[in-house]
């Protein structure tokens, strides 16, 4: 039996159950963040039944990308965005969550190839304010919005956020509300933003419960990652 089959059952009877505690009968998408993991552990995990991959590092994925041609991966870029990068990402992932300049986007829409499907977009905010975090500013977020939406060959679809890491789960709670309260919020000014990407591996139960429609998962999936895991992958 493929070693993933039965990891992933347990995930998504979780991600059912957290739906289940708060009415919710809406699709979830579980995206696997596979960075730092083997081409043999994803095409595992998609033999499994996992098609959405999420990676960090781009040429790391596009390695991987390579390798793994031959199976229909949606590939979705979660990681900080450098502008001499954009190009590849553009042309190589369908979806890229961790947007949060107009400049990055900007470049992304004129990359992106005329022959390919819009690119998804999420804007990440820094919903938490911290200095070491990277996503647009609470305050700044509509304006970003705004001038996203008008750029061509890309599809603002909604809002990632990586809120303090916290075991405490009434903090976790808080921490997504403020961001599903965002998202509610853009979408009552005229944003048909249906993606809200919150959550990972030790808080998605709370992120469901506040809202998410993506869940990016990796080492409940995967198990941790190690260095010698990170250093055979450059």
């Amino acid at each position: 039996m493929n070693t993933f089959s039965a990891t992933l059952q347990a995930i998504h009877a979780r991600i059912n159950q957290a739906k289940a505690n708060v009415g919710r009968n809406d699709t979830i998408q579980l995206c696997a963040v596979s960075k730092a993991q083997s081409a043999e552990k994803i095409r595992l995990a998609y033999n499994a039944g996992q098609t959405i991959f999420g990676e960090n590092y781009l040429q790391e994925a596009l390695s991987k990308q390579a390798l793994l041609s031959d199976c229909q991966i949606e590939w979705h870029f979660i990681g900080p965005i450098q502008s001499n990068k954009t190009q590849p990402i553009a042309q190589h992932f369908a979806w890229v969550h961790s947007v949060d300049r107009l400049k990055i986007a900007q470049r992304l829409s004129d990359a992106r190839p005329l022959h390919s499907a819009p690119l998804n977009i999420c804007l990440q905010i820094n919903s938490s304010e911290e200095v070491s975090k990277g996503g647009a500013s609470v305050a700044e977020v509509a304006t970003l919005a705004k001038d996203i939406s008008q750029l061509p060959n890309l599809k603002l679809r909604g809002l990632m956020a990586i809120p303090a890491p916290t075991k405490d789960l009434a903090k976790q709670h808080a921490q997504f509300k403020i961001v599903g309260e965002i998202y509610r919020d853009l979408q009552q000014q005229g944003f048909e933003f249906d993606t809200l990407s919150i959550g990972m591996s030790e808080d998605f139960e709370a992120a469901i419960a506040e809202g998410a429609t993506i869940v990016r998962i990796g080492s409940a999936i995967f198990g941790e990652r190690t260095m010698q895991t990170r250093k055979q992958l450059e």
